[in-house]
């Protein structure tokens, strides 16, 4: 076929497309039927039917940026700086495998039905104009998408590194979306040097908190919200600022109210360690980050559950290579309002949770938390059996 570079602009012969008229309509676009969105969750106790869990697949070690080191304990900070953007070894890998393929197996035996991303290359470097970098992995779709009723938000993360991490669920996303749930992506963030505070320094004791990230642009994970129905509980933190928990509160609009407090974590990240709701009027706390005399207002009426202080971890390389502090036994899987899923190792945290009330049924994932979590950031709720509720008035 001939160029046509330099050639002379000809207006077409052709005649113009005719609007419809009066008595034409339009030719349909879509279907007619109600669609019965796959995807209902309104809280983190309602009988759960679908989830999404992670994968290991591919994962490295992540990169050297204050946002990263600043939220990871000193000793994980150190080996990521040193190995940022290798692949973890097989030593970590391994045993975190093999405890999240049973963790799958018993949501499997539970009725859960499991879905998962796609395995991803995190060693494949991306960027914006203004900075470029290599990925993580998906072990924790909590943090990057947040459920509200039939609708998942896509977060917008302060992490460079996590920037693109909701790829590897777009054929779920597209999926579900497809069967008629609604979804979101909150405004992309431009991750410049204009959102991290340089002089940032976690407080000393008896000091007022203070944060890396500022008011820049709205920033928020999504595990730094918490949800009970019509309420949702939030911490600002190192990866969320209050733009992004006002963009949360006036996209959701009057029909929910966001509660947020302040963490007494020098270093906080993701609110599953501090304060978890676990049925109707009750609630898990952290009483080392949290003053369990200054809760919201709204939960006057609760039970406060205080968690007990967590079984020592005595393998040395989980010690240096943990992402999370020691209160991950706080990071459960509630089934529904009366069984949930705690960590084996924790045994004061079971014997707790059957004082309460509850159900535990044991499991290992101990060693997930080289990756970023235990069985709440490992799962994504997509749908629970129950109605959206009002458990604070």
């Amino acid at each position: 076929m001939p160029a046509l570079r330099n050639q002379p602009f000809a207006p077409s012969t052709a005649a113009p497309a005719r609007p419809p008229g009066p008595q034409e309509a339009p030719e349909p676009t879509g279907t007619t039927e109600a669609l019965v969105s796959p995807v209902g969750s309104h809280n983190e106790w309602d009988p759960l039917e679908e989830v999404v869990v992670g994968r290991l697949d591919g994962a490295i070690i992540p990169g050297r940026h204050p946002a990263v080191t600043c939220n990871i304990p000193p000793r994980a900070a150190r080996a990521t700086g040193l190995a940022s953007g290798f692949r973890y070894p097989r030593v970590l890998t391994g045993p975190a495998q093999e405890e999240l393929d049973g963790f799958i197996e018993l949501l499997g035996s539970l009725g859960v039905t499991v879905r998962r991303p796609d395995p991803v290359d995190q060693r494949r470097r991306f960027g914006t104009p203004d900075w470029s970098s290599r990925g993580f992995c998906t072990a924790c779709p909590r943090d990057c998408m947040l459920v509200i009723g039939d609708e998942i938000i896509e977060t917008p993360m302060a992490w460079p590194c996590r920037y693109f991490e909701t790829h590897a669920y777009r054929s779920l996303l597209k999926d579900y979306f497809r069967r008629g749930a609604r979804w979101t992506a909150a405004p992309r963030p431009q991750l410049t040097d204009e959102l991290y505070d340089p002089d940032y320094r976690p407080p000393r004791p008896g000091e007022p908190p203070r944060r890396l990230v500022t008011e820049f642009e709205p920033v928020f994970d999504a595990a730094d919200f918490v949800r009970a129905g019509r309420d949702l509980f939030v911490t600002p933190s190192n990866v969320t600022n209050r733009m992004g928990i006002e963009w949360l509160r006036r996209h959701l609009g009057p029909g929910y109210r966001i509660h947020e407090f302040e963490s007494r974590c020098p270093t906080p990240m993701h609110i599953d360690t501090t304060f978890l709701p676990l049925a109707p009027g009750k609630v898990l706390v952290n009483p080392e980050y949290l003053d369990v005399d200054r809760l919201p207002e709204v939960l006057r009426s609760w039970d406060v559950l205080v968690a007990p202080e967590p079984q020592p971890i005595d393998e040395p390389l989980l010690r240096l290579t943990s992402m999370c502090g020691k209160w991950l036994s706080l990071n459960v899987l509630m089934i529904d309002e009366h069984r949930v899923i705690a960590e084996r190792h924790h045994t004061d945290m079971l014997r707790a949770l059957e004082r309460w009330g509850f159900e535990p049924i044991p499991c290992d994932l101990m060693h997930y938390a080289p990756f970023g979590g235990s069985f709440h950031c490992a799962t994504l709720d997509i749908r629970r059996r129950g109605e959206l509720q009002s458990y604070t008035d």
